[in-house]
């Protein structure tokens, strides 16, 4: 094809539609949610993320893209890359800026190369990777990293010349389930116990729950979802990424794309996990919470969630990243991916070996996890 390839610096000069059309669903490849990071300085200058887009058009039509964003440090992105900054400085060579294939602060599965449906999907998958290697060359970037892509990108990726990360996550899945009752009874007799006794404590606290989209929560409750989601980070010593503004902006501009599960204890908010959905996914992303109950957050994150994935039909639930907790409550360990793309040639070798190692500790991991899984061994 005859393509045209840029570097873009903002999404506020492409139209939603056409950026959308190449998003297939996942919420947080959509428009709206890529703009509203831009809108609100979650990303931008001194964040850490600077917008570097990708895109492709032929005859004037968008019919590829990548979000792509240069990095000077590898907060935010849950593919943890800190020794190979390390040892790059022992060498006395710069590892930052870097280019990452990433959605910001969201370590979720999702396309990195977004192509058109009705054009040839390995031909612009590999210009836009050239793409990313100019702007790469431009900036005298130590390396380029995709962040969480589909198993089917793998195939341009290492075309390309990039090198695989194998991760683990803990993901839910929907066997066409009928209810909760229905999920549960794939338990082993004890772990279905567990499960039920925790739930019970909760609802014999006197909590309830609400479903809520995100524009059917009122101001008020907004203001106090946000402060259970910073009390979170705050325990942890850093500030949260996203900002109230950013919340605002996603509630107002993809409203059907957010899930706040809310936690309420006689009617006033006391936790509350914010999720997004697409695709026929769910996607747990931040909770928090302003009082201590027992199992109150097995119940906001993980068995309200399964619950909303079971009502709507919705095929999977990731609630996101670590937590071999997530095992007894229904979660099986999940591989994940990133690619990277190292310019130095000594240490692409030197990364190579490492990542051959850290591979077969975690597939072994894998393994061991297996067999610790909540259900029946014929129902696995």
């Amino acid at each position: 094809m005859d393509l045209e390839l840029h570097r873009v610096d903002s999404l506020e000069g492409i139209a939603p539609g056409d950026w959308n059309a190449l998003s297939d669903g996942n919420p947080f490849l959509r428009h709206e949610f890529l703009v509203a990071l831009e809108r609100t300085g979650c990303v931008g200058p001194g964040s850490g993320w600077e917008p570097a887009y990708v895109t492709a058009r032929s005859a004037g039509r968008l019919v590829g893209a990548m979000p792509l964003y240069v990095k000077y440090d590898s907060l935010g992105e849950f593919v943890f890359d800190w020794s190979w900054a390390d040892a790059y400085e022992q060498a006395g060579r710069r590892y930052y800026p870097k280019l990452v294939a990433s959605i910001p602060f969201t370590p979720a599965t999702g396309r990195r190369l977004l192509v058109a449906p009705d054009v040839p999907v390995r031909e612009i998958e590999a210009a836009l990777l050239r793409a990313a290697e100019d702007v790469r060359r431009d900036l005298d970037a130590s390396s380029l990293h995709g962040l969480f892509p589909t198993e089917a990108e793998g195939e341009a990726f290492a075309a390309a010349g990039y090198l695989p990360r194998k991760s683990c996550q803990f993901h839910w899945r929907n066997r066409g389930y009928a209810d909760f009752d229905a999920f549960l009874a794939t338990f082993s007799s004890e772990k279905r116990k567990k499960a039920r006794r925790e739930r019970r404590r909760v609802a014999e606290a006197g909590i309830r729950f609400e479903h809520a989209r995100g524009d059917e929560l009122s101001t008020q409750d907004w203001d106090a979802v946000y402060d259970f989601h910073a009390r979170t980070f705050l325990r942890r010593g850093r500030a949260p990424y996203l900002n109230r503004e950013f919340f605002a902006e996603v509630a107002r501009t993809m409203p059907e794309s957010l899930v706040v599960i809310v936690a309420r204890y006689a009617q006033a908010p006391i936790a509350a996990a914010i999720c997004f959905k697409g695709g026929g996914a769910l996607y747990g992303r931040y909770w928090g919470s302003l009082a201590d109950f027992h199992s109150l957050h097995f119940e906001t994150c993980y068995y309200q969630g399964i619950e909303h994935c079971i009502r709507e039909g919705l095929d999977k639930f990731e609630p996101g990243t670590q937590g071999e907790h997530k095992i007894s409550r229904g979660f099986s360990p999940t591989a994940t991916w990133s690619w990277h793309r190292l310019a130095d040639p000594a240490f692409r070798r030197a990364v190579q070996h490492f990542l051959t190692r850290e591979t077969t500790q975690v597939d072994a991991y894998m393994d061991y996890l297996e067999d610790h899984v909540p259900y029946r061994r014929e129902a696995r």
